[in-house]
């Protein structure tokens, strides 16, 4: 099965009998993943589609996927690393987004294992990124494991190695959730809670200013557990920002509580752990009348994305902190995804 899968986009399952998780080795691409409310009923809480042809038609605004090499916004496309200047491709004028033109969301990776059921379901992705790929220095070699971890908990370990080259290296998923079905309409009514008492405010091509600001008696205080539409008038289309995560106290597998999201209606609440110091918080602006699976119609805010990354622009920002990895060391970005109602 790997070795067909090398050049044919498929789409691969995980099940332990609690939750199931469909993902596809284009992009590394959560498709689909169902888990019980408080009554035991399963739903969809992804949005995506049933096959893999829209993804690769580009239909989707990165659906379920992980992107890299570097997430997020670089500033007019442009950086320089040890004197050398470099220019991507500007895919989102006037800046380049998400690795550029086709990022690691638009490649096919090698599936590396895949143990569909019983204890800990595991799937593992490599792609090698060759040197120069979208204007990036350095060959660098990606590898992503989602595991299911408990009964209603998935972990995802990213790591890169550059081999020759220093890069600038930021992954990040992408899933757009929403956790009373992907069919359910939109998030507004979701209740959020981040870890972050700060966000990195942008520009008007959201790109981070370079300021740390503190969220406290602004529209994006989320401290505290508060609805996603209660102030979402204020801050334009809606939520497409960064927040710099706290370190709280409380840790889990050595990681950092980022935010807590629930749906009333179906009690279901989304936990999620990091060890990386952003997550862009973005309310699924720009989703307009995309038609997903059971011929869902995702519009606007049909879902949120907890995208945890280094912050946006950090690579031409010295006061964020650097996404810079050095040839043979290891990036290491791990998400802990735990449901429960």
């Amino acid at each position: 099965m790997a070795e067909q899968s090398k050049n044919t986009p498929e789409i691969f399952e995980l099940n332990n009998g609690t939750m199931q998780v469909k993902i596809s080795n284009y992009g590394a691409t959560i498709t689909s993943l169902s888990v019980p409310d408080k009554n035991g009923k399963l739903a969809d809480v992804v949005l995506g589609f049933e096959s893999v042809d829209p993804y690769v038609k580009g239909l989707a605004p990165f659906f379920g996927c992980i992107v890299g090499r570097v997430a997020n916004r670089i500033k007019e496309g442009k950086f320089s690393l040890n004197g050398v200047n470099y220019t991507l491709a500007i895919n989102k004028p006037p800046n380049s987004l998400h690795g550029g033109n086709k990022g690691f969301d638009k490649k096919i990776w090698e599936v590396a294992g895949h143990k569909k059921d019983g204890e800990k379901p595991f799937i593992t992705f490599i792609y090698h990124s060759a040197d120069g790929e979208e204007g990036y220095p350095g060959a660098v070699s990606v590898t992503a494991t989602y595991t299911l971890t408990s009964a209603t908990t998935m972990r995802l370990d990213m790591e890169a190695v550059p081999e020759n080259k220093d890069t600038p290296i930021s992954l990040a998923q992408h899933t757009y959730w929403n956790l009373a079905g992907h069919d359910s309409g939109n998030i507004l009514d979701h209740k959020i809670q981040i870890l972050g008492s700060h966000v990195t405010p942008v520009d008007e091509y959201t790109v981070p200013t370079g300021e740390i600001l503190p969220v406290k008696g602004t529209p994006f205080d989320f401290t505290k557990e508060k609805r996603i539409g209660e102030s979402i008038g204020e801050v334009g289309i809606g939520y497409d920002h960064n927040y710099v995560l706290d370190c709280p106290d409380q840790e889990k597998e050595g990681l950092k509580h980022a935010a807590k999201l629930s749906d009333g209606a179906s009690s279901r609440v989304l936990n999620l752990w990091t060890n990386v110091p952003g997550m862009q918080f973005y309310t699924g602006n720009y989703v307009n009348g995309v038609v997903g699976k059971g011929n869902a119609v995702y519009g606007k805010h049909a879902g949120v994305c907890l995208e945890t990354q280094g912050f946006p622009n950090a690579i031409n920002q010295s006061n964020f902190p650097s996404v810079v990895v050095k040839a043979g060391e290891k990036y290491q970005h791990t998400m802990l995804f735990e449901f429960s109602a």
